[in-house]
């Protein structure tokens, strides 16, 4: 697959959604669209069998960062929602 400059970064959606404000229920809710899981599908595959520009490196490891903070905002999420 060939990327261009002007590609949304695969972590444009998450800085997004954070951006608009949310609640509880929408940050469980939160999934990439079909074309960033594309994008993402892609820079996981290129990172496996060949280099990735450090651009594409870069792009890669903030989306990682970013998905481990959803990950955790997701589990803090449910204990709002459903405290106990």
């Amino acid at each position: 697959m060939n990327t261009s400059v002007n590609t949304i970064k695969v972590y444009d959606e998450i800085i997004e959604f954070i951006a608009a404000g949310t609640t509880p229920q929408s940050v469980i809710d939160f999934k990439l669209s079909d074309a960033a899981k594309d994008r993402l599908e892609d820079l996981v595959y290129r990172a496996k069998t060949e280099s990735l520009t450090g651009s594409d490196q870069q792009e890669l490891n903030y989306f990682l960062m970013l998905e481990h903070i959803m990950t955790l905002a997701k589990a803090k999420a449910h204990q709002y929602v459903n405290p106990q």
